[in-house]
């Protein structure tokens, strides 16, 4: 840990403590603890790259009713992923089972500077969703937002209206964070949507264990890695072969097995959604976990 402020290395002490091998997947069923009592599905689906013409729309739209109907009910989506056909599209996948799932969208940082814009913003979500609340609202990105008042306030607003249940923010980093909890209101956040994944392990130096500390969960997206290179890593399939599952669901309980951090897949095939909900029964041993970090 050379190069680690003191407190850097507290928290990633913290981290290593919190993550050790003992850490085991938690199962669906138990979810994820949210900072106002209740619990998000420790897996869920993400749409970052759906209803962009890669796979007839009919498949990637199977592939999310198949997610949702194996306990992968938490659907994440944005206003910018397709210009809001991301949207459109889980709209028409959840249009008759609303009930069943747990709705996260974002507005982007430029919306977000000012009241009108977040609601604005808000609103063609939700009518893109074809509901009128979302579960949990999150700022994509800080970006040029330098007044968080205006964010905590308008989703405040928003929540106090209906429109939203929950809201949180998306690719803070420690600074960001105690930038917001700084704000009257500030530490109503909800969670912390940011990249990790076997490949991608920085946030465990210090958001991680802050956001820990502070009850906040991770929202881990592209925790299967950003080009597809992780799942052939030897070690991962090694661990996979033992527990006869895909790389991929492997790859998904180790996000998850600390309990604090929900993971975010994206798949447009039902095949591929079908490997990854096999990872909500998975149980990694320490020597998985000891064998993935060497490996990785």
């Amino acid at each position: 840990m050379a190069g680690l402020t003191r407190r850097q290395f507290c928290l990633a002490g913290a981290a290593i403590s919190l993550l050790g091998g003992r850490a085991m997947a938690q199962p669906a069923m138990s979810g994820v603890p949210l900072p106002d009592g209740s619990k998000a599905p420790a897996l869920g689906q993400g749409s970052w790259h759906l209803a962009l013409g890669r796979h007839p729309a009919a498949e990637e739209e199977a592939a999310l009713r198949t997610g949702i109907s194996l306990g992968m009910t938490l659907l994440d989506t944005a206003e910018l992923y397709g210009e809001g056909r991301a949207e459109r599209m889980i709209g028409r996948v959840i249009a008759g089972q609303r009930d069943k799932v747990f709705l996260v969208s974002k507005v982007l940082p430029y919306h977000a500077t000012t009241a009108d814009g977040i609601r604005q913003a808000c609103m063609g979500s939700l009518s893109r969703l074809g509901t009128h609340y979302l579960d949990l609202y999150l700022l994509h990105w800080r970006g040029d937002v330098s007044d968080l008042s205006v964010v905590v306030n308008t989703f405040e607003s928003l929540r106090g209206e209906g429109r939203i249940r929950r809201w949180g923010v998306s690719n803070f980093d420690v600074a960001d964070m105690e930038d917001l909890f700084r704000v009257p209101g500030g530490n109503a956040c909800a969670a912390n949507q940011v990249l990790y994944n076997l490949t991608q392990r920085s946030i465990e130096a210090d958001l991680l264990p802050w956001c820990i500390q502070h009850g906040l969960p991770i929202m881990a997206y592209s925790p299967l890695g950003m080009t597809g290179g992780l799942l052939s890593n030897a070690a991962l399939t090694r661990v996979a072969q033992r527990h006869q599952r895909s790389p991929a669901a492997v790859a998904l309980a180790w996000t998850m097995r600390s309990g604090h951090v929900i993971a975010i897949p994206e798949s447009g095939s039902p095949d591929h959604v079908k490997e990854n909900a096999s990872a909500l029964s998975l149980r990694l041993t320490e020597q998985d976990v000891n064998e993935l970090s060497h490996g990785f």
